[in-house]
């Protein structure tokens, strides 16, 4: 063998040695396996008239472009043709609900009319006088005795007409479907979320159907966008403050991938809101048909602390009174709460004659026609004394709904975990803790290699347990502390973490007032001068406190109600209830079409192709709000 044949054969087993060492190395050392880049999303000019907003409401459907004065309005519900004949009609309730027909539900009704009449009566009115009392007797025998008369025997109403079998109807189309009709009727959104239960078409899969079925058909209707044309269209979706992650991982597939718009933002309806009353600081008080929600909202932000859902709203007061007017000899005998045109009618008598005015005192008369298909339009006569005012204030005194064995008072939790997304905040907070016991190690091997007696080091080792709990609230900041005391759950003793769910639990089982629920939302804010911002600012939106001077009755018991603190810092209490002249209910929706004209808002796009490349990590890496 010659020598370069040597050198050569060396140098073959040096590599081979080389190859070996690496491979141990790389067996030794376990090194995380890097999720790929998420790139930045392009910043291309858009044009605001491709940009559909959505505001799914539980009732209500609001959408349009962004460029539009006015979103379409249409009621948020479908009938469905049974597949088979002889299928059972189902309808998901409206007024009615789980929890009113409980033994101490008719008790719990009694005492809330008892507390709100208490209030009525211990009010002077605006001159100084004390209210005229109502003899509720005369109002009922005269109720009784009335009869209707008869306006016009042409039914000018008509059912929907359903001879080309339609394999499903939205909207109006659907409210007036007949009965004896093969359709079932379902509202897919309740209280805020997605209307999941275990009777027909009560699964997700089905209600997510139902709601791409409505919102298609809303699109082409209404907007006059085909839908092999969505492509070409970006989408804005409000969602509420207290979000379920799973429903809104499903509905942005849905709309990307099911529809096929090209990109998305998904936002919180609180802050869209302040965009849309051009306020930059509020506490937003959304009282929906179905929910109340509360959130304080600063420069854009939602204080996650803040947040608070109260589980009722307009449709609850329009039961209540409804339960009133019976107690008053109702002319109207055959009203049921579970007939859908009933209830359509008991929500116009409520935005009627319910108010919030002290100044209105005694027996009024009044008058209402009913016009339903297949009958006669008739004109009735109604006697009513607090009916109209005690009806309302049940808002502030939740127990008059009789409501019972219900969760009425929801908190923001902390994530669950999604199995699509490894790399949530339950992976930075553990990360993050393995981060901390490894510096705390290190710690302890510079402070034994120290001469002993060394300054400081039991103090620092006695202070470790509260620090390490302190510098992590600090390092995640308040929205990663989602319970109602803060905290972080894996930093606490079992016993002190037992009282705070309790505690908690105890919160969430009561029904608070509205006044009660807007104060506790401030008292969430981390400082006295945020608390003072949102005092001076207290916004509600929404169709459920839409009543005749309900802004200076609000203002009037939060005034009362605050802390003495406050009362003397703060300049002024203000109640905003229709901000620019606005409707309270437009104005979520309004904000989301100034959303799709901000700036900020080209780095909150999530696009189709990385939606189906990235999944829900896209929903956190984009999204303005904590996810």
């Amino acid at each position: 063998m010659t020598q370069a044949e040597r050198e050569q054969e060396n140098g073959k087993e040096k590599e081979k040695e080389r190859e070996k060492e690496k491979e141990k190395e790389q067996r030794g050392v376990k090194r995380p396996i890097v999720p790929p880049v998420i790139p930045e999303p392009l910043q291309e000019q858009i044009q605001s008239n491709f940009i559909v907003v959505i505001h799914p409401g539980s009732k209500t459907l609001r959408l349009g472009r962004a460029t539009d004065t006015l979103p379409a309005t249409i009621p948020h519900v479908i009938a469905r043709r049974h597949k088979q004949s002889g299928q059972p009609r189902y309808e998901d309730p409206w007024l009615l609900r789980e929890g009113l027909n409980r033994p101490e539900s008719n008790e719990q009704r009694q005492n809330g009319l008892k507390m709100v009449d208490q209030a009525i009566w211990s009010k002077k009115m605006s001159n100084g006088v004390r209210r005229t009392p109502v003899c509720a007797d005369q109002a009922r025998l005269y109720n009784r005795q009335m009869r209707p008369a008869v306006l016009d025997t042409s039914p000018r109403v008509k059912w929907t007409n359903t001879s080309q079998h339609p394999e499903f109807l939205v909207g109006e189309e659907a409210l007036y479907v007949n009965p004896a009709d093969c359709y079932s009727v379902h509202w897919p959104i309740c209280r805020g979320h997605l209307n999941i239960h275990t009777g027909p078409s009560g699964s997700l899969t089905a209600v997510l159907a139902d709601l791409e079925a409505i919102w298609s058909h809303a699109i082409q209707k209404f907007l006059e966008i085909p839908l092999k044309d969505l492509k070409y269209y970006r989408c804005i979706l409000l969602i509420p403050d207290i979000y379920n992650r799973q429903h809104v991982k499903e509905l942005v597939n849905m709309l990307l991938v099911n529809m096929g718009f090209s990109a998305i933002v998904v936002h919180q309806e609180s802050v869209c809101a302040t965009f849309g009353s051009g306020l930059s600081s509020a506490c937003v008080v959304d009282v929906g048909d179905q929910k109340t929600s509360l959130c304080c909202v600063e420069d854009g932000v939602s204080h996650r602390n803040s947040r608070l859902c109260l589980a009722y709203g307009g449709s609850d007061v329009t039961r209540c009174f409804f339960w009133l007017l019976q107690r008053a000899g109702f002319p109207y005998r055959e009203c049921q709460l579970s007939n859908r045109l009933d209830c359509i009618l008991l929500q116009q008598l409520k935005e009627t004659f319910c108010h919030l005015d002290q100044d209105i005192s005694g027996l009024q008369d009044h008058e209402f026609r009913t016009r339903f298909p297949d009958s006669p339009a008739l004109l009735y006569q109604l006697r009513l004394g607090d009916e109209k005012l005690q009806a309302p204030m049940a808002l502030f005194y939740p127990a008059t709904f009789g409501i019972v064995g219900q969760k009425m008072t929801s908190l923001q939790h902390r994530s669950q975990g999604d199995p699509e997304d490894p790399h949530d905040e339950h992976y930075l907070l553990g990360t993050q803790s393995k981060q901390e016991q490894s510096s705390k190690a290190t710690a302890e091997r510079k402070a034994l290699s120290k001469p002993a007696g060394f300054e400081g080091e039991s103090c620092s080792q006695g202070a470790d347990p509260s620090e390490r709990g302190h510098s992590q609230d600090m390092e995640l900041g308040q929205s990663h502390n989602d319970c109602l005391m803060g905290g972080t759950d894996m930093e606490e003793p079992p016993s002190a973490l037992l009282s705070r769910k309790t505690a908690v639990t105890q919160f969430e089982g009561k029904a608070l007032g509205l006044d009660k629920a807007i104060l506790h939302s401030i008292d969430c804010c981390a400082s006295d001068e945020t608390k003072r911002k949102m005092y001076s600012s207290i916004l509600v939106v929404g169709g459920g406190l839409m009543f005749h001077r309900a802004q200076e009755f609000l203002q009037h018991r939060i005034l009362n109600k605050m802390p003495p603190s406050f009362r003397r810092v703060v300049e002024n209490v203000e109640v905003i209830t229709r901000p620019k002249d606005m409707d309270p209910r437009l104005i979520a929706w309004k904000g989301g079409a100034v959303l799709a004209c901000l700036d900020t808002t080209q780095e909150m796009w999530i696009y189709q192709r990385e939606w189906q490349r990235f999944g829900a990590r896209m929903l956190r890496e984009r999204a303005a709000f904590v996810w």
